[in-house]
């Protein structure tokens, strides 16, 4: 049974470990989350690809014959990095305030809120002599917040995880995740000529060069297919750096762009099209590439999605189906043949803002969905 205070407990434990990314160091809350599963008895795996990242895999095992039970595994799945605390605050941000059933905190809707809610479902199924048929997998991962390339990237890539479906708990208010953009990251390096400001027809400014090439950026009418759940594709310049001193034309301009692109959308082609704008204002100009994530959809009559909008109905819950404008890491299991959903029980509008909080009436209530689905999964 889950216990509701024990949760608030736990969460306000895990809000309490500062692991804030960057820079980026989950040991001491991957050596919470090892104690807390190996005092459940569960088998408990610790994988690092990088000093101070951890990823903690706890495996509830199934009674199903070995290779089946792990075939047929349940992966859930919250990350256990946050973003940085910043200044601010009203509210204690490693989780001291519990105020009108309200639990502040960096982290507590992303997505720390999301790991106490699993961890205290798996325990309250195994006190409550829940055997399952199948495995059950709780991978609490690092380094979701700057692209997962030490969390769940590799873990999949490698092998490591092989889970028949996946249940990402990186969402609000039970919205149900099933459509999501691409992401295209990159940095355009704009190369001109110094002069002096006073005879700045004798040299190629690079800033200028810069500004035109993203006035074009953000008035390209990209080609798409509607979405039911997905706005348009959007264009955002993040960060823009250039030149030496005011009177002086810059040589130099980089600035980067953050493009989220439609399923259906090619990637070669969205990169084809802003270098032909780049090449359309100047020659010299070089693209990095920094991220590049294809779009995700999965059915919305999938019967696992179907099956985790049951257990949320059994729980009097309502779980809406959504698209995410964002990334979570849910288009990373389609490499590998996963089907994979999104869902979560924090606060929408709080996520990586000052006094970020979860309800806790959402995490109890998300709790018993999560092991309600669970349950539901080892029976299909």
């Amino acid at each position: 049974m889950i216990n509701k205070d024990r949760l608030v407990r736990l969460t306000q434990k895990v809000l309490s470990i500062d692991s804030q990314n960057p820079p980026g160091n989950e040991v001491e809350i991957a050596d919470l989350v090892v104690k807390d599963m190996k005092s459940l008895g569960l088998g408990v795996e610790v994988v690092t690809y990088k000093l101070d990242r951890p990823n903690v895999i706890a495996t509830l095992k199934g009674s199903l014959p070995r290779a089946k039970a792990a075939k047929e595994a349940l992966l859930i799945t919250p990350h256990t990095d946050v973003v940085p605390i910043g200044t601010g605050w009203k509210h204690d941000p490693l989780g001291k305030d519990v105020v009108g059933g309200k639990i502040y905190g960096r982290g507590a809707s992303d997505d720390k809120g999301n790991l106490a809610c699993a961890m205290e479902a798996i325990r309250s199924l195994v006190e409550d002599g829940f055997h399952p048929r199948k495995d059950i997998i709780l991978a609490a991962t690092a380094d979701e917040e700057t692209g997962s390339h030490q969390g769940i990237k590799p873990l999949l890539d490698k092998g490591v995880l092989k889970p028949r479906l996946a249940l990402v708990l990186d969402s609000v208010d039970f919205d149900t995740v099933i459509a999501q953009k691409g992401l295209f990251h990159s940095r355009i390096q704009v190369f001109g000529r110094k002069a002096h400001g006073a005879t700045n027809w004798m040299g190629v400014n690079a800033i200028e060069q810069a500004a035109e090439i993203i006035r074009r950026l953000k008035t390209h009418a990209f080609k798409f297919k509607k979405h039911d759940l997905l706005n348009h594709p959007t264009v955002n310049i993040g960060t823009i750096k250039g030149g030496d001193k005011v009177n002086m034309v810059a040589d130099f301009c980089e600035f980067a762009v953050d493009i989220r692109y439609m399923p259906g959308m090619d990637p070669r082609k969205v990169i084809g099209q802003v270098k032909a704008i780049a090449r359309s204002v100047t020659p010299k100009y070089k693209m990095l590439i920094d991220d590049l994530q294809l779009p995700y959809e999965v059915s919305a009559h999938d019967p696992f999605v179907l099956a985790f909008l049951k257990a949320a109905r059994a729980k009097g819950q309502k779980a809406v189906l959504k698209g995410s404008d964002g990334a979570t890491v849910i288009s990373f299991f389609q490499h590998h043949g996963i089907n994979a959903f999104a869902t979560g029980f924090g606060k929408a509008g709080t996520l990586h803002a000052n006094d970020e909080y979860a309800e806790v009436k959402t995490l109890y209530n998300g709790t018993r969905v999560l092991a309600q689905f669970i349950r539901d999964y080892d029976t299909m």
